[in-house]
């Protein structure tokens, strides 16, 4: 649904289906979860690190990570699928196993996998939400983390573990976690969308508000 935003047009869209959907839905609640209790310490020795993470619009993901401290890159494309569907009309028809993803680089001595996790499930999205986040709605908007070893899929699900035992959320976590296989950089206008437009109707509407809940949740890893 999101690509009938991108236009002349998109304000009057987005405002009527934002009234209808309840625009709050996009956004994960913004309470700062617990830490994980399974986690790295961080690590002098690792320049850099990265994990894939989708969480439905990557334009918004992709701008969160961006003012997190510790964080070097973030980069949007396509996990899931292969690269014959890696472009963004084949995978906004939902018809491919790709999910639009976003690569989080970061320096392993400044910040932690399980910060970045805890930031991913307080701020980024709402992982309750099966294949959608909010009027975003298909698999190529589904909760996923795509583990890159062994590691991170120990650390990934004991996470989750955690928020479920605690309830910390009205739902369970919908987030799947799946080996990655190959992540594909989308096109490059998708590229640093919201720094670019930061008064697109969308953007406005739906990813402003998560970077103000980190900036108000994480006052000590925002930039």
């Amino acid at each position: 649904m999101k690509q009938i935003y991108v236009g002349i047009a998109a304000g009057l869209v987005i405002g009527a289906i934002a009234l209808a959907s309840g625009i709050g839905k996009v956004v994960a609640a913004p309470v700062k979860l617990p830490y994980a209790t399974l986690d790295d310490a961080t690590d002098v020795s690792q320049s850099r690190a990265s994990i894939v993470l989708a969480g439905g619009c990557f334009w918004g993901v992709e701008e969160v990570f961006q003012h997190v401290t510790g964080v070097v890159d973030a980069v949007s494309g396509y996990s899931g699928g292969d690269a014959r569907t890696a472009n963004y009309e084949t995978v906004s028809s939902g018809t491919t196993a790709h999910a639009e993803s976003v690569r989080v680089t970061y320096d392993p001595a400044k910040i932690t996998l399980g910060q970045i996790l805890q930031v991913f499930f307080s701020v980024a999205h709402d992982p309750t939400q099966r294949n959608r986040q909010g009027p975003d709605v298909g698999p190529q908007y589904r909760s996923a983390i795509f583990y890159a070893n062994e590691r991170q899929r120990q650390i990934a699900k004991a996470y989750v573990d955690q928020l479920d035992k605690a309830r910390v959320f009205r739902g369970m976590i919908e987030t799947e976690l799946t080996p990655l296989k190959v992540f594909y950089e989308a096109e490059e206008h998708h590229q640093d969308f919201a720094a670019k437009n930061p008064y697109h109707r969308y953007i406005l509407l739906v990813d402003k508000p998560k970077v103000e809940n980190l900036r108000k949740e994480f006052p000590s890893m925002y930039r």
